[in-house]
């Protein structure tokens, strides 16, 4: 098995985004993303994105994808990188490509000096919880993560600008 870990390119648009839908699958989505491939071929490559993809390949066939950010650790004070999505398609599970992508990202987060590497799991995943923890990947029980979005963002921001 030939595992390529690539950075990903405008190009790959397209696949990044058949794969956010089956990610949006996978997670027991009941809709379809919110976003094209035309958008996140803009967005996530755009001059002013702070996000990056990667693409790994099995015998040249594209397996999975991840996408990462940059993030700030006040307390560290040290950049990091936030992990949004990693995903491989279901016949690429179990392979070890996955581990080896995310090896890859924290081969990058070292080598920017950064201090850490997160992300979220959904509390339901625990074929993902227990990988994680077998890498020795901690969860952050203490913390809840909140999300502003949609109308509710729409109506929180207007209300700030009168």
């Amino acid at each position: 098995m030939g595992v390529t870990i690539r950075q990903a390119y405008p190009e790959d648009a397209e696949i990044i985004y058949n794969m956010i839908v089956e990610l949006s699958i996978y997670e027991q989505g009941l809709q379809q993303p919110l976003t094209n491939a035309e958008e996140i071929r803009n967005t996530l490559f755009g001059s002013n994105s702070n996000t990056e993809a990667f693409i790994c390949e099995i015998d040249g066939i594209t397996a999975g994808y991840a996408v990462v950010s940059t993030s700030y650790s006040a307390w560290l004070g040290r950049s990091g990188l936030y992990m949004e999505d990693l995903y491989f398609s279901p016949n690429y599970r179990g392979l070890g490509a996955g581990k080896a992508l995310l090896q890859f990202i924290a081969q990058q987060a070292i080598k920017r000096q950064c201090g850490r590497i997160e992300w979220s799991v959904l509390n339901w995943d625990q074929s993902a919880k227990d990988f994680y923890l077998s890498i020795d990947a901690l969860p952050l029980n203490e913390w809840v993560r909140y999300r502003l979005d949609g109308a509710a963002l729409q109506k929180f921001a207007e209300a700030g600008a009168n």
